[in-house]
């Protein structure tokens, strides 16, 4: 055994004997926390991220060691944990361009997996065989390391790192932009979760104005009485989709921004606040009309958390005027507590993945026939409202999604990824005006307002944007919610009808005042929230949370607290 070895063996918390077993698990442990030390050097930039860096992982392997006593598995488990962090902060970068922060840990569910199983089915082979592997490595590690540490020693220890780290994050704390960078992985994740504890003790998960005189006035006793009949509503939830053109120099179809246009011929603009990924952020836009900017650091939990606290939106204001809400959801229901989410927002019936048969990402024209076939069964005496997704246009882009659907199709010559989701936009305009074609067709006597928008634009289009921006001055520009990386569409249609007032459906709007639009365009009375929201559209000329640094939404969410609407934050 080394002498500086047989030292720590003899003087330190260890008990044992090396020479038993011989110097190659005294070479493992060694070899383990060299891989660690060439990780920080790879991945972290400066001296405090490299400190918190090794406080994360003497925390790490001191909590280990409390339940194992054995160095070389401690330093394995912690090495396995730091590499998994790196590769999933690498992936959520990818598609977010944020990477993984403390609070994300409870994102990771069984039901987050199995998206992610679905959207690249490899995945599961992969992490089958990394486990199969590692198992028996890690019971070898274990029953050969010839060190133990007493279990005192190492929560003493751990409270060692736990304190430094947490000093380390209050003096140096971190920068919020920097979640938009790459690197610095395990140190942001480390430092993240201070501060994310620490703002829930000082701000808590939701933020509202202080108490105020004034409150939301009543819905009248006698409930909602449109003025004519009105007409049933499909929202159509256009996944990863946005206008392009608004990318200079790109070539693209014939008749490519028609698509785009509303029935009144205007093309109109929606500023959503997630940028290439966070699908439910522009979920809780739409149906319950908020922000997920309330939310701060805690936005990427908004559906969970929003579950069963926040009873205002869309569909509870349509049940109210007599329509049976009904949401066509291409996922697990549980995936980010979905189906709950929406059941407080209004949905009275929700159909997820297993319920509509949908065992890969299909094109829209799967999810349209779904929507027909729900228009069929469910129609009757109450109006519809039907909440549809649509997923052809979901990353990846780096793969040729269903080549068959489009046999005439050629390149345009911008870059594979961006003609070939040119190409998937060609079959989502195909498949959208074979829908509107089959409800004239199939309900000449009824009438329908569709609603349909893009929820972000997809990650490869930043540097399209502008090639001549470095990626750090575009994640500070996403970071202050610049528009230019926000805005994706909203279309207003109809078949059978003419949308009643439109004239809160601006040419540039934000996310959560889509709703309004909705219930204007279809003849629905406006509830007292929704008459103060349409308040707050013409005083903020379209913007929301953006109006006012937040003050506006602030004091929005205090009367809706005050009105019952929004329990328990």
């Amino acid at each position: 055994m080394p002498p500086a070895v047989a030292y720590l063996a003899n003087r330190l918390p260890f008990v044992g004997a090396a020479g038993r077993y011989g110097r190659w698990p005294i070479g493992a442990l060694l070899a383990l926390h060299a891989a660690a030390l060439a990780l920080m050097a790879a991945t972290e930039a400066n001296v405090v991220s490299c400190l918190a860096f090794l406080l994360t992982w003497g925390l790490l392997n001191f909590l280990w060691l409390a339940l194992l006593r054995r160095p070389a598995a401690a330093a394995a488990l912690s090495l396995a944990m730091i590499v998994v962090l790196i590769l999933l902060s690498r992936f959520k970068h990818s598609i977010l361009f944020m990477t993984v922060n403390f609070v994300d840990l409870m994102i990771i569910d069984t039901d987050t997996f199995a998206f992610l199983l679905t959207i690249y089915p490899g995945l599961g082979i992969a992490i089958a065989i990394a486990i199969a592997l590692a198992i028996p490595v890690l019971g070898l590690l274990w029953w050969a390391d010839p060190l133990r540490v007493r279990t005192a020693s190492a929560v003493a220890g751990s409270l060692v790192c736990l304190v430094g780290l947490a000093g380390l994050s209050w003096s140096s704390p971190s920068d919020p932009y920097d979640e938009f960078y790459r690197g610095q992985y395990v140190s942001k994740f480390a430092r993240s979760g201070v501060a994310a504890v620490e703002e829930y003790l000082t701000r808590g998960l939701f933020e509202a104005g202080a108490n105020l005189a004034e409150t939301l006035g009543r819905a009248p006793l006698d409930g909602c009485r449109p003025a004519g009949k009105p007409p049933h509503i499909v929202m159509v939830f256009d996944e990863s989709s946005f206008d392009i053109s608004m990318v200079q120099s790109l070539k693209l179809p014939a008749d490519y921004r028609a698509h785009f246009a509303s029935f009144d011929g205007r093309a109109r603009s929606l500023v959503v606040e997630g940028v290439s990924g966070p699908s439910w952020f522009t979920e809780y836009n739409v149906l319950t009309g908020l922000s997920v900017r309330s939310y701060g650091r805690f936005a990427d939990f908004v559906t969970r958390i929003a579950a069963g606290r926040v009873e205002r939106g869309l569909p509870r204001a349509l049940a109210r005027c007599g329509y049976k809400t009904i949401s066509h959801y291409p996922f697990h229901g549980a995936f980010l507590n979905a189906r709950q989410f929406q059941a407080s927002a209004g949905i009275e019936k929700f159909l997820d993945a297993r319920d509509l048969g949908i065992h890969t990402v299909e094109p829209d024209g799967f999810y349209y026939d779904a929507a027909l076939r729900t228009i069929e069964r469910e129609r009757g005496e109450r109006p519809l409202f039907l909440f549809v997704y649509t997923l052809a246009n979901h990353f990846p882009w780096d793969v040729r999604y269903r080549p068959e659907l489009t046999p005439g199709w050629r390149d345009l010559g911008n870059g594979f990824e961006t003609d070939e989701y040119l190409r998937r936009q060609t079959m989502s305009a195909r498949d959208y005006a074979a829908f509107k074609a089959d409800l004239a067709r199939q309900y000449p006597g009824e009438s329908f307002l569709i609603v349909r928008f893009g929820d972000h634009q997809p990650s490869f289009a930043r540097p399209l944007l502008d090639p001549a921006l470095d990626d750090s001055f575009i994640a500070r520009q996403i970071a202050q919610q610049n528009p230019r990386f926000l805005t994706t569409y909203y279309v207003i249609d109809a078949v059978n009808f003419h949308p009643v007032e439109t004239a809160s459906a601006r040419d540039v709007l934000d996310a959560p005042y889509l709703p309004l639009v909705v219930l204007e365009a279809a003849g629905v009375p406006l509830d007292p929230s929704f008459a103060e929201q349409k308040a707050i559209l013409e005083r903020c000329r379209g913007l929301f949370y953006r109006c006012a640094s937040g003050a506006e939404a602030r004091r929005f969410n205090r009367l809706l607290i005050d009105a019952g609407l929004i329990k328990g934050l």
